[in-house]
């Protein structure tokens, strides 16, 4: 793609592995932004909200660069699951999450401040628990890392042991929705050459 010099606002690995899985050439620069939760926002929009604040960030001072903020958030009916404080919240939120269907919405936002644009957007997937006991949960966090992790949980690590089903965007679940980045990323390219034509 002919895109500007590409910068991932997040210190993710994830994120930049899924980046790298697409053949995009970027530079980390992480956003240090506090993530906020406001009641009143849905998922889609806090989550957005959170991607739209790293990225904003970041391309202040490097305003020639995309700039691409994400954000991941995992949603149980009304209640927004974060990332864990500690091993006791980890196990109490699988806890919550075993058998039953959560959301996890990624929030994405594409921002040049040179050329003045922006997209914000954010996708949807549904995945499923199986059934879990507390000795099944406490094995599984044994196995990762789960305090970095929105839900306590990384789909791509051991996923197996937990998830039962997913719908929708398996790279949304590990913390980007490639396929819709990828889109975005074309419709960008052809509106900027678009903008450049005489």
């Amino acid at each position: 793609m002919n895109l500007p010099p590409l910068i991932l606002a997040s210190a993710s690995p994830r994120r930049a592995e899924l980046l790298r899985q697409a053949g995009l050439e970027f530079a980390v620069i992480a956003a240090d932004v506090p993530e906020v939760q406001p009641e009143h926002l849905s998922p889609h929009e806090t989550a957005q909200i959170n991607a739209y604040r790293k990225c904003r960030r970041v391309a202040k001072h490097h305003p020639d660069a995309l700039v691409l903020g994400a954000d991941t958030i995992v949603s149980l009916g009304e209640t927004l699951f974060g990332k864990p404080a500690n091993a006791a919240e980890a196990e109490a939120m699988l806890a919550r999450l075993q058998g039953r269907t959560h959301q996890v919405v990624t929030g994405v936002c594409l921002i040049q401040l040179r050329s003045h644009r922006q997209r914000l957007f954010a996708e949807s997937t549904a995945v499923t628990f199986r059934q879990l006991h507390a000795d099944q949960i406490r094995r599984y966090l044994a196995k990762i890392d789960p305090l970095d992790k929105a839900g306590a949980y990384a789909i791509q690590e051991e996923g197996d042991d937990i998830v039962k089903a997913i719908h929708g965007s398996f790279s949304n679940v590990v913390g980007l929705p490639l396929e819709r980045l990828k889109a975005e990323l074309a419709r960008w390219q052809t509106a900027g050459n678009v903008a450049r034509e005489p």
